[in-house]
């Protein structure tokens, strides 16, 4: 059995294939949406101004989880990040970042394997863990802190012996 289907016929029927499909309801093809309808300004919020704000006299709303095992991840990095980074009050970040060079220059068994002036940042080892010291500035001041690889703040007793005496040779709370 032989179908005999020339090409203006099968040129037709695919026409009209797409014709239908295109008016079917096809949701690809329809056009306009009320919500986008409209101007701009009077488009709906996403979270209304009100409730965007903090109301004074039902104080602060908590941020982040509020699970009893989020409070406890909350309270742990709180105090690796109290154990690793400091902030120095009264000076700019060039300073700062040049006493912690030179600290870090006289301390033995620092390795400091990069410096990088314009992040400020340090790479370096110091007994066995590798880490980054970053100077940054602050609303409070120039913050000193140590990180992890990863970008966490860095833990253990290494870290906090070198932060121990970076704040100590700087003077720093």
């Amino acid at each position: 059995m032989h179908l005999n289907l020339s090409a203006p016929r099968l040129a037709l029927a695919g026409l009209a294939l797409g014709t239908m499909v295109a008016t079917s309801g096809c949701g690809w093809f329809r056009r306009g949406d009320e919500l986008y309808g409209m101007a701009p300004e009077d488009r709906p919020l996403e979270v209304p101004p009100e409730m965007d704000a903090v109301d004074a006299a039902a104080g602060a709303a908590p941020t982040g989880s509020v699970t009893a095992s989020g409070a406890v991840a909350a309270a742990q990095q709180a105090r690796a990040a109290d154990a690793t980074g400091f902030t120095v009050t009264g000076g700019d970040r060039t300073d700062v970042y040049q006493a912690v060079d030179g600290i870090l220059s006289g301390m033995e068994g620092v390795e400091v394997t990069s410096r990088a002036e314009l992040l400020g940042a340090f790479d370096l080892q110091y007994q066995g863990a590798a880490f980054l010291v970053r100077v940054t500035e602050g609303v409070d001041g120039v913050r000193v802190s140590a990180v992890d690889p990863r970008g966490a703040p860095a833990t253990g007793p290494e870290v906090e012996a070198l932060m121990a005496s970076l704040r100590a040779g700087i003077g720093a709370d």
